[in-house]
């Protein structure tokens, strides 16, 4: 097939347009507020005290540069409207000090829930100074979670909620090297153990420790081509739901974004998480 100077300086043109388009729509798709993700999460034997408990979900904001105070307070805004039982937050609240962004992190300090708000480090607290921004989240209001749980009362039945340090700490701090067995050690037995891990890959050591069910975040869901096809030789679930043996895991596409402001495929969330009772067959 051979082509006239003409019509090969129309598919150049072509296909600059549909990469110039693209690069838009992600740009928007990047800024806009995070919709909401509706996720329902079947537990067995769950008792019926713990059914409808409502988990709202936040990760991988990584404010910097181009995430700004505005940016969280409408995710803020968005969060308390969905009136959740327990807000958690699962890692790389920032890119950079405590002293440049802690102004734009100011909002998070509004967000309320009846069991409470908790955090956890992701690897990129450990890039910009992890014991500033423990100390940090803790001034929000915060509980943060390193290596250990709080047991949680909701009407008649419990929740072990646990929360654990990024997977990698240990190469940066040793004394936070992950370790979701010693995070359930501390509360005991609960109805329900949920375990707050940054990285999809903790899931292993979290089935061990007996967790009904994993948040993750991490992956971003990929954001854009060609990032979500490298993201499984790292990790075992990129985004959403899904099964491990008897543990489930729900893998977070990320409240804001990293690197260049695109998504493109894998819309950011706020994840709305709804315990359920298992079906009987």
């Amino acid at each position: 097939l051979v082509f006239l100077p003409a019509s090969i300086h129309l598919l150049n043109l072509s296909i600059l347009g549909a990469a110039c388009l693209l690069t838009i729509y992600g740009a928007i798709g990047a800024h806009r507020t995070p919709r909401v993700r509706h996720v329902e999460i079947p537990i067995d034997d769950l008792p019926v005290a713990l059914e409808s408990l409502r988990i709202v979900q936040l990760t991988d904001l990584h404010v910097g540069p181009t995430i700004k105070r505005p940016f969280i307070s409408r995710v803020v805004d968005a969060t308390n409207a969905l009136q959740p039982d327990l807000i958690v937050f699962t890692g790389d609240l920032a890119d950079g000090t405590t002293e440049q962004l802690g102004p734009d992190v100011g909002p998070l300090a509004e967000l309320e829930a009846p069991l409470g708000v908790y955090f956890i480090t992701g690897n990129h607290e450990y890039y910009s100074g992890v014991e500033a921004w423990t100390d940090q989240a803790r001034s929000l209001g915060f509980d943060v979670l390193l290596n250990e749980g709080r047991l949680l009362e909701y009407g008649k039945g419990q929740v072990g909620l646990a929360g654990i340090t990024d997977y990698g700490a240990n190469e940066i701090k040793p004394e936070h090297a992950s370790d979701p067995g010693k995070a359930f050690a501390t509360i005991g037995a609960a109805d329900l153990r949920i375990l707050l891990a940054h990285q999809p890959r903790s899931i292993e050591a979290a089935h061990q420790a007996g967790c009904h069910l994993q948040l993750s975040g991490h992956t971003h869901g990929g954001q854009f081509v060609p990032w979500k096809y490298l993201i499984p030789l790292q990790q075992p679930f990129v985004a959403g739901l899904h099964k491990y043996r008897e543990s489930w895991i729900y893998v977070h596409r990320g409240t804001g974004y990293w690197g260049p402001p695109l998504r493109l495929g894998a819309p950011s969330e706020i994840a709305l998480i709804t315990i359920r009772q298992a079906s009987t067959p």
